[in-house]
Protein backbone atom coordinates (compact mmCIF):
# COMPACT_ATOMS: atom_id res chain seq x y z
CA UNK A 1 0.00 0.00 0.00
CA UNK A 2 1.38 3.38 -0.93
CA UNK A 3 1.84 5.97 1.78
CA UNK A 4 0.96 9.65 1.33
CA UNK A 5 4.13 11.73 1.64
CA UNK A 6 2.80 15.22 0.98
CA UNK A 7 -0.34 17.10 0.07
CA UNK A 8 -0.22 20.78 -0.81
CA UNK A 9 -1.84 23.42 -2.97
CA UNK A 10 0.33 24.57 -5.88
CA UNK A 11 -0.72 28.15 -6.59
CA UNK A 12 1.12 28.18 -9.94
CA UNK A 13 -1.02 25.38 -11.37
CA UNK A 14 -4.14 25.88 -9.17
CA UNK A 15 -3.95 22.20 -8.24
CA UNK A 16 -3.85 20.24 -5.00
CA UNK A 17 -1.00 17.78 -5.43
CA UNK A 18 -0.67 14.51 -3.54
CA UNK A 19 2.67 12.66 -3.64
CA UNK A 20 2.96 9.01 -2.60
CA UNK A 21 5.82 6.81 -1.43
CA UNK A 22 5.81 4.73 -4.63
CA UNK A 23 6.58 7.85 -6.69
CA UNK A 24 3.06 8.34 -8.00
CA UNK A 25 1.29 11.67 -7.85
CA UNK A 26 -2.32 12.86 -8.09
CA UNK A 27 -3.03 16.40 -9.16
CA UNK A 28 -6.56 17.77 -8.59
CA UNK A 29 -7.44 20.73 -10.82
CA UNK A 30 -9.27 23.00 -8.35
CA UNK A 31 -10.65 25.31 -11.05
CA UNK A 32 -12.27 22.39 -12.87
CA UNK A 33 -13.75 21.07 -9.62
CA UNK A 34 -15.23 24.48 -8.77
CA UNK A 35 -16.72 24.77 -12.25
CA UNK A 36 -18.42 21.38 -11.85
CA UNK A 37 -19.73 21.46 -8.27
CA UNK A 38 -19.89 25.07 -7.02
CA UNK A 39 -22.88 27.04 -8.27
CA UNK A 40 -22.34 30.37 -6.48
CA UNK A 41 -19.64 32.43 -4.81
CA UNK A 42 -20.49 31.06 -1.35
CA UNK A 43 -19.87 27.47 -2.38
CA UNK A 44 -16.64 28.51 -4.12
CA UNK A 45 -15.54 30.24 -0.93
CA UNK A 46 -16.12 27.04 1.06
CA UNK A 47 -13.95 25.07 -1.37
CA UNK A 48 -11.29 27.79 -1.35
CA UNK A 49 -11.16 27.67 2.44
CA UNK A 50 -10.41 23.94 2.32
CA UNK A 51 -7.87 24.34 -0.46
CA UNK A 52 -5.80 26.90 1.45
CA UNK A 53 -6.31 25.69 5.03
CA UNK A 54 -6.77 21.92 4.82
CA UNK A 55 -5.71 20.52 1.43
CA UNK A 56 -5.83 16.93 2.74
CA UNK A 57 -9.51 17.32 3.68
CA UNK A 58 -10.15 18.88 0.26
CA UNK A 59 -8.46 15.99 -1.55
CA UNK A 60 -10.37 13.46 0.55
CA UNK A 61 -13.66 15.22 -0.20
CA UNK A 62 -13.03 15.27 -3.95
CA UNK A 63 -11.60 11.75 -4.25
CA UNK A 64 -13.77 9.89 -1.73
CA UNK A 65 -16.69 12.10 -0.77
CA UNK A 66 -19.67 13.86 -2.25
CA UNK A 67 -18.66 17.52 -2.73
CA UNK A 68 -22.14 18.64 -3.80
CA UNK A 69 -23.75 17.21 -0.64
CA UNK A 70 -20.96 18.72 1.47
CA UNK A 71 -21.49 22.17 -0.04
CA UNK A 72 -25.25 22.00 0.48
CA UNK A 73 -24.77 21.12 4.15
CA UNK A 74 -22.16 23.77 5.02
CA UNK A 75 -23.11 26.73 2.82
CA UNK A 76 -25.58 29.21 4.23
CA UNK A 77 -26.69 32.13 2.15
CA UNK A 78 -29.80 34.08 1.37
CA UNK A 79 -30.21 35.83 -1.97
CA UNK A 80 -30.51 39.59 -1.81
CA UNK A 81 -34.05 40.81 -2.29
CA UNK A 82 -35.38 44.39 -2.52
Amino acid sequence: MKKLLSCEFNIDTACVELKFSDGSMISIDCTAVENEVAYNMYERAELDYLIYNDPIAYADLILNGDPEAYLKSVTEYEPYEN
